[in-house]
């Protein structure tokens, strides 16, 4: 038996665009809570939503914007960011989802990449002055007429729409783009919606590549739309449902799994705050009643290990997905036992893939959702195959490749990296090392580029880490390869200890001697308060070798 799996053909895939979507969620929902901002004050229904996407996406096509323009958002959860989202998607514009962390040279080589007509920013994140930035690399915005921008840097960006109260000289503020429209763009819009096709591109995300410059993965209104009705229909999502997304929505996570979730299904999105909090998480749930939670594994972690955890009322809860790292059985649990979430999911993906290719579900015994990432979606294939590009047989590790309606268009302007991610059949090569048992579950052992080679020896990081996470004292850990001159690679642990535990690095060789091979005993433990993660909170352990790698060599100098 090979590891080449199909989904089910059933139900059928949704043939809408976005923007019919949500005006179909309007009628069938108009009155039921479509999005509430806990932290802005903010509650709209479908109908609103509608309402005030179609006013804003009017807006946008009065400052000379037309379908297939780019418009970035750059901005934390609010509500602005998701009008954005549907507004772009009512008009036909391609919305380029932009991490709230980039700085100057990254935000420049983004603009530029994908040839931005508009910008949608915050005035501030964190230690983000997002104005400021944009007026660094654009002097000209300080003396332009609103929506006439001319910059020598950022040639193709006119517009520049500001989210908040503040004026500023040379940006639209949010609340008055819609006044700008007439009948006539009103008109326009409504003349637009049976003209896009579901084909059409409509999402951008940049993707970190593992060398060069980031790749525009490029996704179309049928691809994320599907992906986030399949992904809600797993939780069992239904109207009346109340997803809390602590998660970033510049990320698919909150902006296909969670928003295009909410409006193929008719469940309400709860956003708790701008950014991650997991007290604010804590206060959503119990306020709002939410029936869902989203998030990475270290997020579960913070909320259950919030020292007022007991004080909240969590009891609303049912059911949830976790993805983006491994879930431990201890973690798996407690979000089951503590947060009542009996019903919680596993996901996993990648962006290329709209993002979820595989899911548990709510039926799934409970050692498969923390010792598999679940079964194939609906409408998707996915097989793993070896360095030659045949398919393995059941349970032999190799390389996850997903073909179906998920996979995206491609890089923006990149056909040459396109290619070399998608093959000639259509199958989407993600990098990450998996395995598929008999029964057709899905299990990631690590990345192509993270599997360490220690005299001759492949390990995968991720059968050590699940091996450490059994310590009662251990909270998390991150394991990579640092490089060395006998061996090639050595093991090193990044360990995270649970609050009050006292553990040493010794100790934690120790638990280790005589359970697993001596070879994946890491020569290396480190003892942190915390890990380096990404916005969406996954480790990046390129960053845990580099500092390590550092580390080792300023020891050496000594």
């Amino acid at each position: 038996m090979t590891s080449h799996v199909t989904g089910a053909s059933e139900p059928p895939l949704i043939e809408l665009t976005i923007g019919e979507a949500l005006a179909l969620a309007a009628e069938r929902w108009g009155e039921r809570d479509a999005l509430v901002s806990v932290g802005q004050g903010i509650s709209w229904n479908f109908a609103e939503l509608l309402e005030r996407s179609d006013a804003f996406a009017a807006g946008l096509l009065a400052l000379g914007l037309n379908p297939g323009d780019r418009i970035g958002i750059w901005a934390p959860n609010c509500v602005e960011w998701t009008l954005t989202q549907f507004a772009a998607a009512r008009a036909g514009l391609i919305l380029v989802t932009i991490n709230p962390a980039y700085r100057l040279s990254e935000v420049e080589y983004t603009i530029n990449k994908v040839g931005l007509s508009a910008l949608v920013a915050a005035t501030s994140f964190k230690t983000s002055d997002y104005p400021g930035m944009i007026e660094e690399l654009a002097p000209e915005v300080s003396t332009s007429t609103p929506g006439q921008l001319r910059a020598a840097r950022l040639p193709t960006l006119h517009s520049l729409i500001l989210v908040g109260a503040d004026t500023r000289q040379g940006w639209l503020r949010f609340g008055d783009v819609a006044a700008r429209a007439s009948d006539s763009e009103r008109q326009r819009l409504a003349s637009l919606g049976p003209t896009l096709d579901p084909n059409d591109a409509i999402n951008i995300q940049f993707t970190s590549g593992t060398t060069g410059l980031p790749k525009g993965a490029t996704l179309s209104h049928r691809n994320i739309l599907n992906n986030g009705y399949f992904v809600g229909r797993t939780q069992g999502l239904g109207q009346g449902d109340r997803i809390c997304i602590p998660v970033p929505l510049y990320h698919c996570f909150g902006m296909v799994m969670g928003n295009l979730a909410s409006v193929t299904h008719g469940a309400a999105m709860i956003y708790p705050s701008e950014g991650f909090d997991p007290e604010a998480v804590l206060r959503a749930v119990e306020a709002e009643r939410c029936t869902a939670l989203y998030g990475v594994p270290t997020m579960f972690i913070a909320v259950l290990a919030h020292p007022d955890f007991d004080k909240f009322d969590v009891s609303s809860l049912r059911t949830g997905c976790m993805a983006g790292a491994i879930c431990p059985e201890p973690l798996m649990r407690q979000v089951v036992e503590r947060l009542n979430m009996r019903d919680v999911t596993i996901a996993y993906g990648m962006t290329e893939t709209s993002p979820v290719s595989f899911q548990t579900t709510p039926d799934d015994p409970f050692e498969r959702r923390v010792g598999s990432i679940g079964r194939v979606q609906p409408h998707l294939e996915c097989k793993i195959v070896d360095s030659g590009g045949n398919t393995v047989p059941s349970g032999e590790p190799g390389e996850l490749c997903t073909r179906g309606y998920s996979v995206m268009i491609g890089y923006w302007d990149e056909p040459e990296r396109t290619a070399d991610s998608i093959d000639a059949d259509g199958w989407m090569h993600s990098g990450d090392l998996a395995t598929i048992d008999a029964e057709g579950y899905g299990n990631i052992v690590g990345r192509l580029k993270d599997m360490v080679i220690r005299g001759g020896e492949n390990i995968y990081p991720r059968e050590v880490e699940d091996y450490l996470y059994r310590h009662p004292a251990i909270e998390d850990v991150a394991v990579v390869g640092i490089p060395d001159e006998r061996m090639g690679e050595e093991l090193c642990a990044w360990v995270r200890l649970k609050p009050g535990a006292d553990l040493g690095p010794d100790d934690i060789r120790e638990f280790c001697r005589g359970q697993i091979a001596h070879y994946k005993v890491p020569r290396y433990v480190r003892i942190v308060g915390q890990f380096p993660t990404t916005v969406t909170g996954k480790v990046q352990k390129y960053l845990i070798r580099e500092a390590m790698v550092a580390d080792l060599q300023k020891e050496e100098a000594k």
